[in-house]
């Protein structure tokens, strides 16, 4: 792919912000922060493209929100479709499923969502990728069914980012394949 990634809105200094959201406590909940770091792990980050694991901190997103041109959120999804399923959302459909509460920290994604609409900083697109979970008890590990979909979900958000203009290459095929298993400084945002 040698397009060239489309201008960020003006005012806005992340072209692309793919934010992990969920808590890793809550087996399936947290497959937002799985997704993230396994892109993270894989692939070459493109400039104009952040990676973040918003976890659960809601309002506190604000500020990487506002500062965001376009928003892909990675969650577990509420669908009527079996777990594991891929979903992907646009516009006011997000809206309508963060709202949708599946899990707590859902109510803070729909905060943080209307506080951006109510400072006049929303982003410009905004999409939800994630999966159907089939556990949110209390436990650090994830389903069969989400993990089964987990490469999926990472195909489907590297897509959206290629889609948006911006090139994400697989570790093993970057120029000077003798990069390190994983680079801290990207990790630690230096």
């Amino acid at each position: 792919m040698t397009s060239k990634p489309v201008p960020k809105a003006e005012g806005k200094s992340i072209g692309v912000l793919v934010l992990g959201l969920g808590n890793v406590l809550l087996s399936d909940d947290g497959l937002g922060a799985a997704a993230v770091a396994r892109i993270e792990g894989d692939y070459c980050i493109p400039s104009g493209v952040q990676l973040e694991d918003g976890g659960t901190l809601g309002l506190s997103l604000l500020g990487l929100i506002s500062d965001t041109d376009r928003l892909i959120l990675v969650d577990a999804v509420r669908a009527a479709a079996p777990p594991g399923t891929l979903v992907r959302l646009d516009g006011a459909d997000v809206t309508d499923a963060v709202r949708n509460r599946l899990s707590p920290h859902q109510i803070g994604v729909a905060d943080l969502l209307d506080a951006a609409r109510l400072i006049g900083r929303y982003p410009s697109a905004v999409t939800l990728l994630g999966l159907v979970p089939d556990s949110i008890e209390l436990a650090v590990t994830r389903s069969d069914a989400v993990n089964s979909g987990l490469q999926e979900l990472v195909a489907a958000i590297v897509h959206e980012v290629q889609s948006l203009g911006y090139e994400m290459v697989r570790e093993l095929q970057a120029a000077g394949s003798d990069r390190p298993i994983h680079n801290l400084a990207r990790h630690f945002g230096m």
